[in-house]
């Protein structure tokens, strides 16, 4: 079946859309799944061409439930998603003052770029070493010990230090970006 840019491969029943099959949007977005008298009905997934996908449970062309999945596998989650809300770091600069030119790297809000300490993270306020559990300043003064909350928190949420598995050290890595 070929309608209007869109086509369709799978079961029919009196020249519709019946039983499983997969039908194929002008944008190459596909619907894989289960259909009934001509919509989509019953268990199907929604495939997007830069990689997402919406699987959800349809009934007469409406959907009832779903979850959507990002292309880099991060799971939308409609209640207590706490990616990127006011809790969590990584965002923060850009929701504040927007995002730099394109080629431009902001890791953190300042121009020139912090170099973590090896193993620790940026917290804000100073770096925290997650093996001590201790939050010093930029310059190196002691700030607080962090508890088992404020260290989930930043482990979950703070720019790390290159990992020993990367290329090349976070000072170099820091370097390039600023050059």
């Amino acid at each position: 079946m070929d309608f209007i840019g869109s086509s369709y491969e799978g079961e029919e029943k009196y020249g519709r859309m019946h039983g499983k099959g997969k039908y194929t949007f002008p944008t190459g977005t596909q619907y894989v799944g289960e259909t009934e008298d001509g919509v989509f009905h019953g268990k199907g997934v929604l495939h997007f061409p830069n990689g997402s996908k919406y699987e959800a449970t349809w009934e007469n062309g409406i959907t009832k439930q779903g979850v959507f999945t990002f292309a880099d596998g991060l799971q939308y989650q409609e209640k207590e998603w706490d990616y990127c809300d006011g809790y969590d770091r990584r965002f923060y600069t850009e929701r504040c003052k927007g995002l730099r030119p394109a080629g431009e790297s902001q890791l953190t809000g300042h121009l020139r770029q912090r170099v973590i300490p090896e193993g620790c993270y940026d917290c804000g306020d100073g770096f925290y070493n997650p093996n001590t559990r201790v939050v010093t300043t930029y310059t190196g003064r002691f700030l607080r010990n962090a508890d088992d909350h404020e260290h989930a928190w930043i482990v979950r949420t703070c720019i790390k230090a290159w990992d020993e598995e990367a290329i090349g050290t976070n000072s170099e890595k820091v370097n390039k970006v600023m050059k």
